[in-house]
């Protein structure tokens, strides 16, 4: 039998690059025809390969991936990768909290149209409004309007600008003397000097009731990883585990069902009510072990390169996929980032840096704007515009969440100020809180969603990062709800139930704050093949993640 190697071979990217380009507005018509004719097949649903091998296409695959790499965007003013070209645009105002003057379409995030294999071609459009700013019960008297109960914050003072790439920062906590964490709209803001969150005793075990989360979410959203919506629902209600509250399980499931929706084969085994023992190996998991070990190696002056030379010497190959095993790849064809970023990665916008992001927040608590910068650094081996922005978007959130000071609506406000704020993803998360704000019934908030963003991979940061920014604002704090809720909305279910896992222990505050239902089938240990962790504990990870928060 012969070996396969999937989310490389150029003849199954060219379905994948054609999709994305639709997505971005780039003319592809005259490539997808030349692939049509040649027989090319599109973009496979779920998988790394097409179903049939064909390297006879391979050297017209690598001519068009080439070619198609090359077309502008019309969306580049708007989605650029550089951090100063990033921060020009969120230190600007975002326009008019209520709608934008001009469109017609409301300024919903853009997504391909339905129909065609490789998505669609509308036009650009701008983001999704601002969400309804109406006060929540959870907002003092006196903040601003839809700022999820923050306090307004001024621009950014100090050295005005995040670290450029490649930099070091001067200190994690220098620059800003406001204080405050930023609105919607507002210039992302740093701690004042003196003000370190790092020192506070209640720090170590937020640490560890996020890493505890973040296993949690991961472990409840891997049994259904790559199922759709419906089949997703028609499982868990044939135990009557809907709305989710609980693991999944195959027991009571009609065998009809299950032949007709078969749990994800690797997974299963490990991840099913019945079968957990402890936390088996994911990507959703590993990623923050390399990133712990990147500070204890690199400390917070890492450079990108430093994050190839890491993944070189510690990531098994085998371990990493779409824009991770292109970008690895590139590395060893000689290519050096960010180069490994672009050439002939159509993923480079998919959901990897965002699931890299947690540490980079974990050791910024109450620090937004040096956990998005360092996200940075980290996302652009692999991936550029929207895909940086889910990674940032996450490490600002969790950073904001890891200070003990702010809550889940104040977290994201705290996130999406890091993202360019006419880019697809700040539309797509201002989309996910104005659903979640909009319904009672979570199940309304996802067919929104899935209705808006539905043409995106499933993969796809964009809305991965809305269903993301729905859950947690639906559950308003609440761990179970928080978990349930991201699972429960289908797409990258175990590595949006891993963040939301993360973000809602960090706002528990305490590991014997999150239910021991979720907690005890975890045993205190963690599997992976990341070199040293194996069978690790999660009260050891959060005292070594500490020792990175407090680090001078």
């Amino acid at each position: 039998m012969n070996l396969r190697v999937t989310w490389v071979q150029p003849e199954d990217l060219v379905g994948h690059e054609l999709r994305q380009a639709a997505e971005d507005g780039r003319d592809a018509r005259a490539p997808a025809a030349r692939w049509a004719a040649a027989g090319g097949p599109p973009a496979p649903d779920a998988a790394g390969a097409s179903a049939t091998p064909r390297p006879d296409l391979r050297p017209l695959a690598e001519e068009l991936l080439d070619a198609l790499a090359a077309l502008p965007s019309p969306l580049a003013e708007h989605e650029p990768t550089a951090l100063p070209d990033i921060l020009a645009l969120t230190a600007a105002p975002s326009g008019p909290p209520h709608g934008d003057a001009g469109t017609e379409d409301g300024g919903r995030p853009r997504t391909p149209l339905p129909g065609s294999p490789y998505g669609g071609g509308a036009a650009p459009a701008p983001p999704h409004p601002m969400p309804d700013a109406s006060p929540r019960p959870h907002e003092a008297p006196g903040t601003a309007p839809g700022s999820g109960g923050l306090p307004g914050s001024g621009g950014l003072s100090g050295s005005g600008r995040f670290p450029e790439h490649g930099d070091a920062p001067a200190s994690p906590h220098a620059g800003n003397r406001s204080g405050g964490l930023p609105g919607p709209g507002d210039a992302p803001t740093s701690p004042g000097p003196g003000d370190r969150p790092a020192d506070d005793p209640a720090l170590l075990p937020r640490l560890h009731a996020a890493w505890l989360g973040r296993a949690v979410g991961c472990l409840l959203g891997k049994p259904v990883e790559k199922l759709p919506l419906p089949a997703i629902r028609a499982l868990a209600r044939a135990t009557g585990n809907w709305p989710l509250t609980t693991w999944f399980t195959a027991r009571g499931v009609p065998p009809e069902l299950l032949a007709a929706h078969p749990w994800n084969r690797r997974s299963a085994p490990t991840s099913l009510a019945e079968n957990i023992d402890g936390m088996p190996e994911d990507d959703d998991l590993n990623y923050p072990l390399l990133n712990l070990l990147l500070l204890q190696r690199y400390g917070r002056g890492f450079t990108t390169a430093d994050v190839a030379r890491l993944w070189l010497d510690e990531l098994p190959a085998g371990r990493t996929f779409t824009a991770e095993r292109v970008a690895y790849r590139n590395l060893l064809d000689g290519i050096e980032p960010p180069l490994t970023a672009v050439r002939r990665n159509p993923f480079r916008e998919w959901i990897g840096a965002q699931i890299r992001a947690d540490v980079h927040g974990w050791t910024h608590p109450g620090d937004p704007v040096a956990a998005a910068a360092q996200a940075h650094r980290d996302a652009v081996l692999t991936h550029t515009a929207n895909g940086v922005y889910g990674a940032m978007f996450v490490a600002a959130t969790v950073a904001a969440a890891a200070s003990g000071t702010a809550d889940v609506h104040r977290s994201l406000a705290a996130g999406l100020a890091v993202v360019p704020p006419r880019s697809r993803l700040a539309g797509a998360v201002r989309l996910g809180i104005d659903a979640a704000r909009a319904h009672t019934d979570f199940d309304a908030v996802v067919d929104r969603l899935h209705a808006e963003l539905g043409g995106y991979h499933w993969v796809h940061a964009v809305p991965n990062a809305a269903l993301l920014a729905a859950a947690l604002t639906h559950a308003d704090g609440d761990f179970s709800r928080s978990v349930c809720a991201a699972v429960s909305g289908g797409w990258d279910t175990d590595s949006n139930g891993a963040t939301a896992g993360s973000v809602a222990g960090l706002l528990a505050g305490r590991p014997d704050r999150l239910p021991e239902r979720w907690t005890s089938p975890l045993k205190n240990r963690l599997a992976t093949s990341v070199p040293s962790f194996d069978g690790i504990g999660f009260d050891t990870l959060a005292a070594l993640t500490h020792l990175e928060a407090v680090r001078p």
